[in-house]
């Protein structure tokens, strides 16, 4: 069964010429990793400033792999040093109720 992962972002528009091509980067090279199958990303009404990114990856294990990978671990790294704040990460699976 698939796993929803969500990652949630906040980032003042100043910083969108550098924080782009990062978020881009590391969204492309996620699409080739093993497990992914969907990623949807969201701004919030009342703060166009704060982001959503759902990803739908086939295992929790998958995208732990994927984020565990150093080159991921890099742009992520990055894009938190341009935000000034880390990137949460959640797992959620899907229930039966």
């Amino acid at each position: 069964m698939s796993v929803l992962v969500i990652i949630k972002r906040v980032f003042r528009m100043e910083h969108t010429e550098k924080l782009v091509p990062l978020l881009k980067e590391l969204r492309a090279k996620s699409e080739t990793q093993p497990g992914f199958l969907s990623r949807t990303t969201y701004s919030k009404l009342s703060d166009p400033a704060e982001f959503i990114v759902i990803n739908e990856w086939e295992t929790a294990d998958d995208w732990i792999n994927w984020m565990n990978q150093k080159e991921a671990r890099d742009i992520q790294g990055q894009i938190d040093s341009l935000i000034g704040e880390k990137t949460f990460f959640e797992i959620y699976k899907p229930e039966e109720f």
